[in-house]
């Protein structure tokens, strides 16, 4: 949930990977929804890769290019949730509510 006219931090990247923002009051609406959805895949994926990369840390023989394969993902799916975190701390700080001013 946003505060009226507060941007929300949007799960993707745009022209130069700066960070892209929505301005509505809607939550409902097309955009945040496609977002909700996008940050869900996004944590989805970067679980499956934590999974992947238990199992490949336990076998015995590893080929470089697929531990390099592997540690690409990992870091995309990292961005990706320090992404989503980051939207999510924001939106904590935002929805807090305020004791009496001194």
């Amino acid at each position: 949930m946003t505060v009226p006219h507060e941007l929300r931090l949007l799960p993707w990247t745009g022209p130069e990977g700066k960070p892209c923002y929505l301005s509505t009051d809607d939550e409902g609406g097309y955009l945040s929804r496609l977002a909700d959805n996008v940050k869900a895949a996004q944590l989805g994926t970067a679980a499956e890769l934590v999974e992947r990369a238990s199992e490949i840390i336990n076998e015995q023989e590893v080929a470089v290019e697929e531990l390099r394969h592997l540690a690409k993902d990992l870091a995309g799916a990292l961005r990706d949730v320090v992404r989503v975190a980051t939207s999510r701390g924001h939106l904590l700080a935002v929805n807090e509510p305020r004791g009496p001013s001194t």
